[in-house]
């Protein structure tokens, strides 16, 4: 490694498993000092021990992000206080999948995938961005989706609260830029589940007649996420970077 992130702190929301715990592992390993967050403290505890291991720089702090601002606020709070006092990069991972239909998604589902996908991210934000400016300037990276540009018949909701994370990542882009805060998304594409909580991925399927023609890693997710943490993307604002094996930019015809 490089060690992009020498001297940097982070925190990575919904970083106990897949994609998060991914980026939290990469983060440590390019020098960042990380906070895994989620709301299972086994779980987190066990990714914070294989970074220790390999030589990182990691604690947990347990945060079941429910979308109140009270529980957004706690979270910033100690994760600012356990990494001395400031918070150089915040990922917003954290996020709720029901691939339900238009027609079988229920109000309280409703509510509860805004309330973590939207709400949560939206708070969390609001609380650690301005501290960001105070201290000379920051990197949040947003986790998007390829289904927010890419119409499924199924995911409706969760696509839509994907689609206003996106733009979020643009507004804030143009809030907090001028400011030295660089705002950017991840929209991953397929991406396989962690080991042990499924078989074969349904999504396989999604993934034909794509250039990459398979699905993804969560390693993927966090490579473009220490890019975009970095300063090597120091002169990136605005952008939703499109990790998904081409899925949404182009077309393959089977010969």
């Amino acid at each position: 490694m490089s060690r992009r992130l020498e001297g940097k702190t982070a925190l990575v929301t919904g970083s106990t498993s897949n994609i998060g715990r991914a980026i939290a592992t990469a983060f440590a390993a390019e020098g960042a000092h990380v906070i895994v967050s989620g709301r299972d403290g086994e779980r987190g505890s066990a990714v914070v021990g294989r970074i220790r291991a390999a030589g990182g720089r990691a604690d947990f702090v347990a945060a079941d992000l429910d979308g109140s601002a009270a529980v957004s606020d706690r979270l910033a709070e100690e994760a600012t206080r356990v990494l001395g006092g400031r918070i150089d990069i915040l990922v917003n991972n954290a996020g709720i999948f029901p691939g339900s239909t238009t027609t079988d998604t229920d109000e309280k589902t409703f509510d509860r995938v805004y309330a973590v996908n939207v709400k949560a991210p939206y708070f969390l934000t609001a609380a650690i961005a301005p501290a960001m400016v105070r201290a000379g300037g920051g990197a949040v990276i947003n986790l998007g989706s390829w289904v927010a540009r890419l119409g499924i018949p199924v995911g409706t909701l969760y696509s839509s609260s994907k689609g206003a994370v996106e733009t979020l990542t643009r507004a804030w882009a143009a809030e907090f830029g001028p400011r030295g805060v660089r705002v950017n998304a991840i929209a991953p594409g397929v991406i396989v589940p962690p080991a042990g909580e499924g078989e074969a991925h349904p999504g396989e399927i999604m993934m034909k007649g794509t250039p990459a023609g398979r699905i993804g890693t969560p390693d993927a997710i966090a490579h473009a996420a220490v890019w975009l943490a970095s300063d090597e993307a120091a002169f990136v604002h605005g952008t939703v970077v499109d990790v998904d094996g081409g899925r949404v930019g182009a077309a393959v015809i089977a010969a």
